[in-house]
């Protein structure tokens, strides 16, 4: 063999070394999230060069596409003549064939050794991403500009028309993504999606409604006031006067303590308006998120819900935010609601007034919430009239009876499955 096969085998290495190379980038750099490339910049390790490939990610992808591409032919060309040399024209099938499984080999060992190490393999391989930026950048551009023409022309559209994920819809799948894996259990799963939704849902999305509040009479007697409030599970109780609905204080079980214990525990003596502090009134359009920072701010527990006329429509407090969160949160003076009950022949009976975003948490279901909050609105909605006792209907893979009804609200339904119907 003369020079110039040495240097044609020597130049087909070098390609298959660095298809090696590019295959270990594309699965390092799609592998490393920033997030930990800043905690290794925390750590002091520089990695400037790195997040600068990383703000062209989509860029270098492309980049990387196509010297993957590019190089694998250019090296069975190359090997095609070498092997035509040697073995006359035998020596392409030999060349296509050994190729084809060298070049296997090398991604295969380039994606395992990257994905072992990806952080190491991201600074190891940072000077030679950059190379492929610029040494194939263009010819992906290029690529991708007649890519549109030619989709433009077909009319089907341009290339990345699509609307990209946001930033809360890449937590949101990959977060869905490690439950389906199993690295995820499900609370995990539902508290992150339960963090991301805070800025989607309104504070009338998970108060109390007025029907459900539990508040006292500002006129009746102070006994009376006290007996209630020590009766009630909650430490914080809207007080009225004339109308349930025109509240005009929150009284705070402490402050009522200390009145007490400030007037030696005579009843007579406590002057309720006194103690209660003035109502916060906030609009059922806040979003949870900008609530939760409210409350936060104000270093306050508890605000009273109105609408659009500035008439009362519940309560919501810094509790029921967190638990859109994290869960029912439980304490010992909580009242035990029953409001799901599991039937041995697989159907569900709850209560109306369950919110469909607790039901689909707790049996992990998709029913949707965008029209209606419980259970007994989204009947309603999809049905387009009050029903009656054992109407049924079904929607969203589901089968609803209705099983009571109290006037034009629906207090108890029996839900199970269509393929079990």
């Amino acid at each position: 063999m003369n020079a110039e096969i040495w240097i044609e085998i020597g130049s087909v290495a070098a390609l298959v070394g660095f298809s090696f190379l590019i295959s270990a980038a594309k699965t390092c750099f799609a592998a490393v999230s920033r997030a930990r490339l800043a905690m290794q910049a925390d750590a002091g390790v520089r990695t400037a060069s790195a997040e600068w490939l990383f703000e062209r990610r989509e860029r270098l992808a492309g980049a990387l596409r196509a010297g993957n591409i590019l190089l694998p032919v250019l090296a069975t060309v190359l090997a095609v003549r070498i092997l035509l040399h040697l073995y006359g024209e035998a020596g392409a099938a030999y060349a296509i064939f050994a190729m084809a499984a060298l070049m296997l080999l090398a991604d295969f060992l380039a994606r395992a050794w990257a994905a072992a190490r990806p952080q190491r393999a991201v600074m190891l391989l940072t000077p030679f991403a950059r190379f492929c930026l610029f040494a194939f950048g263009w010819l992906a551009a290029v690529a991708e500009w007649l890519a549109r023409m030619c989709l433009r022309m077909s009319g089907i559209g341009a290339v990345g028309d699509e609307v990209p994920l946001s930033a809360h819809e890449e937590l949101r799948d990959a977060a869905a993504a490690l439950h389906r894996g199993g690295a995820f259990v499900k609370q995990d799963r539902d508290r992150i999606g339960g963090l991301l939704d805070l800025a989607e849902l309104e504070v009338s999305d998970v108060m109390v409604h007025r029907t459900a509040m539990r508040s006292i009479n500002a006129d009746d007697p102070p006994d009376a006031l006290v007996r209630e409030i020590l009766h009630s599970p909650h430490t914080r109780m809207p007080v009225w006067r004339g109308s349930t609905e025109n509240i005009v204080g929150v009284v705070h079980a402490k402050d009522l303590l200390r009145e007490l214990h400030d007037n030696d525990n005579d009843l007579s003596r406590i002057d309720i308006m006194k103690v209660a502090r003035k109502p916060w009134f906030v609009p059922d359009t806040t979003t949870l998120r900008d609530q939760l920072n409210a409350f936060l701010r104000r270093k306050s527990h508890f605000a009273i819900v109105v609408d659009e006329y500035g008439e009362m429509e519940g309560l919501v407090t810094l509790e029921d935010i967190i638990e859109e969160i994290v869960g029912e949160i439980a304490d010992e003076h909580d009242v035990d609601m029953q409001g799901v009950r599991q039937q041995p022949d697989g159907s569900v009976i709850v209560d109306g007034s369950i919110p469909i975003r607790d039901l689909n948490r707790a049996l992990d279901w998709q029913l949707p919430d965008e029209e209606a909050t419980t259970i007994a609105g989204l009947v309603i909605h999809e049905a387009q009239t009050i029903p009656e006792e054992k109407q049924a209907f079904t929607f969203h893979g589901k089968r609803f009876t209705v099983l009571k009804r109290e006037r034009n609200r629906i207090m108890r339904l029996r839900i199970r499955a269509v393929q079990e119907v």
